[in-house]
């Protein structure tokens, strides 16, 4: 079918690599305890929506340009770490919530599910690292006489994120459900932000020292 071959390795490959922890789970799962399961969710969402966007990338040849093009590279490279340092730095300096509302934590998050969402989706987006995994893992189930590339680029891109989602989303249940008692202390929550904010500083960083191959 559209020239894939060996999908149930795809698939055991695809589901090795989803439940490897990473920085996405790390994102995920702060989100999951600084908000509660929604926000891990809006996270996992965002993540699956950046991982969709260099799918189609590597189906119309956006990927292979940023492979083949320093300058490109380069241009990406730097906007996602100025991106990710700059959130980073957001959460570091968030000020400490007031006790008096430190109990109704869950229903006054300090940052919008849609924030969390964009967030998520930006950091994939902007990082030219997923984009080189995408235009490497991909290929190598797809024929090279396969009579419509593409759209096997993305059946294959598609089944690999949804189940990546649906992963995802059960890590950010169970660490919803572990950290409900940090969400009800205003400085664990102090310290949870500067997790976040120091997890999206490194991950700047990563993306700085990537360098093109």
């Amino acid at each position: 079918m559209l020239g894939i071959h060996d999908l149930p390795l795809f698939l055991v490959s695809g589901l090795l690599l989803n439940v490897t922890p990473g920085p996405d789970t790390a994102y995920i799962v702060g989100r999951s305890a600084q908000i509660g399961w929604r926000g891990g969710a809006a996270a996992a969402f965002g993540i699956s929506t950046g991982c969709l966007v260099h799918v189609f990338g590597s189906a119309i040849g956006l990927s292979a340009l940023l492979t083949a093009s320093a300058a490109a590279f380069a241009a990406v490279k730097w906007a996602g770490a100025a991106y990710l340092v700059y959130l980073g730095i957001t959460q570091l300096l968030a000020r400490r919530p007031d006790t008096a509302r430190a109990s109704d934590a869950t229903s006054m998050p300090a940052v919008t599910l849609r924030q969390v969402f964009w967030q998520g989706a930006l950091t994939n987006i902007l990082n030219p690292k997923v984009a080189m995994f995408f235009l490497a893992f991909l290929p190598q189930f797809v024929a090279a006489d396969a009579p419509h590339k593409a759209l096997a680029f993305l059946l294959l891109g598609t089944i690999f994120i949804v189940n990546s989602t649906i992963w995802c989303l059960g890590v950010a249940v169970v660490a919803a459900r572990a950290a409900r008692r940090v969400r009800g202390s205003s400085a664990a929550l102090l310290w949870l932000n500067r997790a976040i904010g120091g997890l999206l500083i490194y991950l700047g960083v990563r993306i700085a020292m990537l360098e093109a191959r």
